[in-house]
């Protein structure tokens, strides 16, 4: 066990002179290694929080750049940092929280072919993810390796936690034994995400993290707990390890890393919200259309309070929840081009505008964000 340092007993006298750390739980903190899967809006409190709890050694793992709209709430990125990788400038950050922390970083998309590798290493994995395939596949592979996999998530006011230790108690396929269909539950860039949201839950982990290290409390083992900032509440739900788990079970079916993308109903390599189908067109191809088609109906299905913040000229607005029950609204015998933020409620929109009869429909490809980042630099982007 790595002795204390002088500097390292002074920085963290709080935790030494607390009975349930004291100087043992500071020795472990500082032999463990926990792998942070995401440098974004829960990476960005676990990170800062981890460095200057002492954990020894941190590995970052995001592909992404940073983004404006980042900022709002990964604090651990800066304005300056705008357009850098993110694990290099998380890095930079949790340096200067504490320089004596360990930090490698990787700058990679998780897949099937590298996660085993990557998580081997480390004690403790913490997904910070935001869709469902690299969840699963997060999942999956700490319950092979026997990994503790501390999950939560984020979306507008609510977030949950819990802490996934293979064969103690369930794993994240027994709590969702299958995901959603594409297009079902919107990600944080299509409904939004409370700033300070990621700060809470990002915490709850970090906090969950930390007293696996040192053996004290309760962690949330077989417990999913719930937030809901709005109302200001927490709640708790009892979950159990389901038997018939085809990871977990008492007879696994799952006894290797599958497709991922697939299982998800996505296309490989891309949400469906992106990846291209019959209907697709580009920003530049409908802005032919339309010139071409002056009866076709350009519909943005956005949400009102998106639609006031940037909207393409001439669109029509009806919200994807409505469309069902305001179809008539529309000309079967018009050519119907859906939009929204990045193409995923349009394709809904599309399927929904099909059911009832329509069969002149296209949809643009990236949504409005692809829009003015194709043909209109000047347009506001959210």
């Amino acid at each position: 066990m790595a002795q204390l340092t002088r500097d390292e007993i002074l920085r963290y006298s709080r935790h030494l002179i607390m009975p349930e750390v004291g100087i043992q739980g500071q020795q472990k903190l500082k032999d463990a290694s926990m792998l942070l899967i995401g440098a974004g809006g829960l990476g960005s409190p676990l990170g800062l929080y981890l460095a200057a709890a002492g954990v020894g050694r941190l590995g970052l793992v995001d592909f992404d750049v940073v983004d404006f709209s980042n900022l709002q709430r990964q604090i651990i990125h800066r304005t300056e940092d705008v357009g850098r990788l993110k694990v290099e400038s998380a890095k930079e950050r949790i340096a200067a929280v504490n320089p004596q922390v360990q930090v490698q970083t990787y700058n990679a998309r998780l897949s099937r072919e590298n996660i085993l590798e990557l998580i081997k290493p480390y004690d403790i994995i913490i997904d910070g993810t935001d869709n469902f395939p690299t969840r699963y596949l997060v999942n999956d592979a700490c319950v092979f390796q026997k990994k503790p996999n501390i999950y939560g998530s984020i979306f507008r006011f609510e977030g949950q936690a819990t802490v996934f230790v293979p064969f103690t108690g369930p794993c994240y396929r027994c709590l969702y034994p299958e995901p959603p269909p594409p297009g079902l539950v919107p990600s944080c860039a299509e409904g939004g995400v409370l700033g300070v949201l990621p700060g809470v839950i990002g915490l709850i982990q970090a906090t969950e993290a930390i007293k696996l290290i040192i053996g004290q409390g309760e962690p949330l083992i077989g417990r999913l707990l719930l937030y809901n900032a709005l109302k200001m509440k927490f709640r708790e739900v009892t979950l159990r390890r389901n038997p018939q788990c085809p990871v977990c079970g008492d007879r696994p079916t799952i006894r290797e890393l599958v497709d991922y993308e697939v299982f998800c109903g996505l296309t490989r390599g891309e949400e469906a919200a992106a990846g291209h189908s019959q209907y697709d067109l580009s920003p530049a191809e409908v802005k032919d259309l339309l010139g071409r088609d002056k009866e076709a109906v350009l519909l943005d299905v956005r949400e009102p309070h998106e639609y006031e913040i940037v909207r393409i000229e001439g669109a029509t607005l009806i919200p994807l929840s409505e469309l069902h029950l305001r179809t008539n609204e529309l000309d079967t015998a018009r050519t119907v081009v859906t939009y929204c933020h990045h193409g995923q409620r349009s394709l809904q929109a599309v399927k929904t505008l099909e059911h009832f009869g329509f069969r002149k429909l296209r949809h643009l490809r990236g949504g409005i964000d692809a829009w003015a980042s194709e043909l209109d630099p000047e347009m506001a982007r959210y």
